[in-house]
């Protein structure tokens, strides 16, 4: 790539992901199809230890499944809520307005949840050890959110403790462990976001 055109794609992905946000409130309206299949082969791309690719993504478009997600993730957040989250992490949230209320499950029209596989069972149920699992799944579930923003979907990337009902609501493998849970679809038209500030460059990057 010449090194203008280089400078220019650098400086329109800057500007372009400065404007991403995490949305809570979303459109019940339906989102293109193909978009989020995009998205998802574009964080399928990302790099792996050993190149396992040790990653499952569950699209979950039913309604009565996302509302038995839904009621599974607030009966484990009311326990959060109430302590088990401890009062720092509590402190730390209430800037952000969240509570044990998360419609965003049953309001975005789709949820992906994605899996980390612990290890790879063969056919015959032999396993054989994943490397690197956290960050490579970490990785992929970045690129997916850049490319949702990219493509104009708001995302919200929830992560309810403990996340076991997830393989047993979705009937997952027992190499799988449930890593995040991504509600994707448009912002709400009353949606609003926290007044975020992000650090700047100077903060965050070291040069030696």
């Amino acid at each position: 790539m010449p090194v203008d055109e280089s400078l220019r794609t650098a400086a329109d992905l800057r500007a372009r992901m400065r404007d991403r946000r995490t949305v809570r409130m979303f459109s019940t309206d339906p989102v293109p199809d193909q978009v989020v299949l995009d998205a998802i082969a574009v964080a399928s791309t990302a790099p792996s230890g050993a190149h396992q690719q040790p990653w499952t993504f569950v699209r979950v478009k039913d309604p009565a499944v996302r509302r038995r997600i839904r009621e599974a993730a607030e009966q484990e957040e009311r326990v959060s809520y109430a302590g088990r989250l401890g009062d720092e992490w509590l402190d730390a949230l209430r800037p952000l307005g969240t509570d044990d209320v998360k419609p965003h499950l049953t309001d975005a029209p789709e949820l992906v949840v994605v899996f980390e596989q612990r290890y790879y069972l063969e056919p015959d149920g032999t396993r054989r050890k994943h490397y690197y699992v956290d960050e490579s799944v970490g990785i992929a579930v970045g690129m997916l959110l850049t490319a949702l923003h990219l493509s104009g979907l708001g995302a919200l990337t929830h992560t309810p403790s403990p996340m076991k009902f997830l393989g047993d609501v979705l009937g997952r493998p027992r190499n799988e462990k449930a890593f995040a849970v991504i509600p994707i679809g448009y912002p709400a038209d009353d949606c609003v976001v926290p007044a975020l500030v992000r650090k700047s460059l100077d903060q965050v990057l070291v040069t030696i």
